[in-house]
């Protein structure tokens, strides 16, 4: 029996630029990896590399000009408002920069007391004391000045971000609401912002009578004056490049993905499973912000890890099944159940309490902790074992 399980590597790259192979760049970053280190690859390892490595060697950009061109196709009456942006400086604010550009007239409508992903305006207590609903209330800019403050900071960033988006988007007229529809009562043109709902936002502000209602995947979809794009997301996914520019999330993800594979089979004699990955889907237990503000945790990833895993439950086993029963004999049961799945040597309750998430958002969220956004300079990660199981 093996002792270990699965092992997490984080492995240190290059800086990659456009034009880069990164494909094979990936392929030889590992096996150098492993040499060094001293470790061998095995089927069914996973390599996942990070969309924005992945991104910038495609050259995957867009300027503020871009932007605004793209939107004023979609608003060629130059007026719109932009429904449940993320509270973001990296995220948002550049996209709201040249969406102000392309447009004469904005309404921005935020949601409250915190965005999508969980950063906050004000706090539900704050809500109390003055006893709104955000379910029905519609606060006004000036009736949120008036009742939390000239200056509302978020508690991590510090940035006062409707200030912020006001000094960005001047042309914009800002208010808080929940119902999406609120935004009807202002104007019959509507882009939606929100990441994850973009679709019931799009299909609820037809049937209420938008005149035009799109999402932010529809902006940049193809490319516009020579720019970047996305074909499935748009400016989701997207990031901060520097003043002027943003990265888009990357494209052709599926054939990236089956290159690498074809590689390390190629060299190694080994069926390696690939992934493209971006935020990881948690939410922190302090910050209350859920981490996922990509469209999805992977863009990208081979055959084998589609799916989502079938376990047995060996805590509840340990706790009921075998807890009357010799350590050593209860492992070799376990491991004859797990062999052959013997539902009735386990019974049906062995599997409760697994929630199904997909292995790619497990995946890519164990990736997203292990590469980090920092400084550690690991774009690509290594995962072994993943795939065993107390049997093996």
């Amino acid at each position: 029996m093996r002792c270990v399980g699965t092992v997490t590597r984080g492995i240190r790259a290059p800086i990659f630029k456009l034009g880069d192979d990164l494909a094979e760049l990936t392929v030889q970053c590992v096996l150098r990896a492993a040499q060094s280190e001293g470790f061998v690859l095995h089927d069914r390892d996973v390599v996942a590399v990070t969309e924005s490595a992945l991104a910038r060697t495609q050259g995957n950009y867009a300027t503020l000009e871009q932007i605004a061109v793209a939107v004023r196709a979609l608003f060629p009456d130059g007026e719109a408002g932009i429904i449940h942006p993320i509270l973001s400086r990296n995220r948002f604010s550049m996209l709201l920069k040249g969406i102000s550009m392309g447009l004469d007239k904005l309404y921005i409508q935020l949601a409250y007391p915190a965005d999508e992903v969980g950063n906050p305006l004000i706090s539900y207590d704050q809500l109390d004391e003055q006893d709104i609903n955000p379910t029905r209330d519609v606060l006004s800019h000036a009736k949120f000045r008036e009742l939390f403050g000239q200056e509302v900071l978020h508690p991590f960033t510090g940035v006062d971000y409707v200030a912020m988006y006001r000094e960005i988007a001047p042309n914009a007229e800002i208010f808080l609401a929940n119902d999406p529809r609120e935004m009807l009562k202002h104007t019959d043109c509507v882009l939606a912002c929100d990441v994850h709902t973009r679709d019931r936002t799009v299909r609820r502000l037809k049937e209420a009578g938008a005149r035009i209602a799109v999402s932010m995947a529809d902006v940049l979809n193809a490319p516009v004056n020579g720019s970047g794009y996305n074909p499935q997301y748009g400016l989701y996914g997207s990031n901060l490049a520097d003043e002027h520019t943003i990265k888009l999330f990357p494209r052709d993800c599926g054939a990236f993905v089956e290159n690498v594979q074809r590689l390390f089979k190629e060299k190694t004699g080994k069926t390696i499973e690939v992934m493209v990955y971006g935020d990881g889907a948690f939410k922190d237990p302090v910050a209350k912000i859920w981490e996922l503000a990509d469209p999805v945790v992977s863009p990208g990833y081979t055959s084998g890890l589609a799916g989502t895993p079938s376990e047995l439950k060996l805590k509840h086993l340990a706790d009921t099944r075998f807890k009357d029963t010799d350590a050593d004999a209860a492992a070799e049961m376990m491991r004859e159940a797990i062999q052959h799945k013997q539902d009735s040597l386990v019974g049906s309750m062995a599997s409760q309490g697994t929630t199904p998430r997909r292995y790619t958002d497990l995946l890519g969220s164990l990736c997203d902790l292990t590469s980090g956004s920092g400084d550690k300079g690991t774009p690509i990660v290594l995962v072994q074992g993943y795939f065993d199981s107390f049997a093996d």
